[in-house]
């Protein structure tokens, strides 16, 4: 099976991710809970009451609005936060290696509608 949700708008990036845990520790902190909160959301209106058993692969469609931050760092917090915010809504036992068996990373440029699409594709078990 797969499953598909969109998180409308971007989340921020591995820099500003960084700088914001250089300045302060509870500022990074409180910057993850906030990304955490707006993948929440997306995963609670699309993936409403949703528990996934087996393991899955994610493939991560990244839409930027312009091309000014590089792949990296617009992909690994954004991979944490989601992978996270699955575990915490209960879709996904846990983010480890039994569960998530690996991921993929696509890029677009898409000024209008900038987003990020994920699609869990549910693998056999062990």
């Amino acid at each position: 099976m797969e499953y598909k949700f969109v998180i409308l708008g971007r989340l921020d990036g591995l820099n500003d991710y960084t700088a914001a845990n250089r300045t302060n520790p509870y500022k990074g902190g409180k910057m993850k809970r906030q990304n955490e909160e707006t993948v929440i959301w997306a995963i609670r209106q699309q993936l409403r009451g949703l528990h996934i058993k087996n393991p899955v692969k994610i493939r991560f469609r990244w839409y930027e609005k312009n091309r000014r931050r590089d792949h990296d760092n617009v992909s690994s917090f954004g991979r944490k936060v989601i992978q996270d915010a699955l575990v915490k809504c209960n879709v996904l036992e846990d983010d480890g290696w039994n569960y998530v068996t690996g991921f993929t990373d696509e890029f677009f440029h898409d000024k209008e509608n900038p987003r990020i699409e994920v699609t869990l594709i549910e693998t056999e078990t062990g």
